[in-house]
């Protein structure tokens, strides 16, 4: 099949994946559906990032133990200066971001929220925290990227913001991907100990 075909199929199986994430009630029920639904297409997914070499030998993601502290649902502050950053991707060439608004999250600090400019638009909220190049991948975790189907759900004005499903962008799996990372308006200083954790071979 078309690699073009195969992202269309990944992102249509992402999509359907968080769809059934929002409709369920119990975010620990939501989560145990939304690991085994990634790890499978890790896995076995022909647009995995996994590289293909790899798959059959994959052990799967490595992911957290669901804590219910790092759920929150936020507000969004869209009184935020106007800020533009364009970013380089292996699959959608240079994609430009525009700030539109900045979350809250208790006890962790601010982070910015931003939306892919471009056709279709969509959040992207990346985060980078005291784990990262240590317990998580060093570059950053995604917590939604809803123009890629990673949409958590909220309200008018509000983000679920569950980091319990952060997970590891593209280009932790491999260096051909060129994935766009958290800045310092995306940096928190905690730890996020939940979420997609770095691969088991520390990677």
């Amino acid at each position: 099949m078309d690699a073009r075909w195969q992202v269309l199929d990944w992102r249509r199986r992402v999509a359907s994946l968080y769809r059934v994430v929002r409709q369920e009630q119990d975010p620990r029920v939501a989560h145990t559906v939304w690991v085994e639904g990634r790890d499978a297409l890790l896995r076995r997914h022909p647009a995995s990032p996994v590289p293909e070499r790899e798959r059959a030998v994959y052990a799967g993601a490595v992911v957290a133990p669901y804590d219910g502290d790092y759920r929150f649902v936020v507000e969004v502050d869209r009184t935020v200066a106007d800020l533009r950053q364009e970013v380089p991707t292996a699959t959608d060439g240079v994609v430009p971001f525009e700030l539109v608004g900045r979350v809250t999250l208790p006890g962790l600090g601010e982070l910015d929220v931003w939306w892919a400019a471009v056709y279709g638009g969509g959040v992207f909220l990346p985060v980078k925290d005291a784990t990262s190049g240590k317990a998580s991948y060093g570059g950053g975790r995604y917590a939604l990227d809803t123009a890629k189907g990673a949409d958590l759900g909220g309200h008018q004005g509000a983000l679920v913001v569950d980091l319990n499903f952060s997970y590891q962008p593209s280009c932790a799996y491999d260096d051909a991907w060129v994935c766009p990372l958290p800045t310092a308006g995306n940096t928190l200083t905690e730890a996020v100990p939940v979420g997609e954790l770095a691969s088991r071979d520390g990677s």
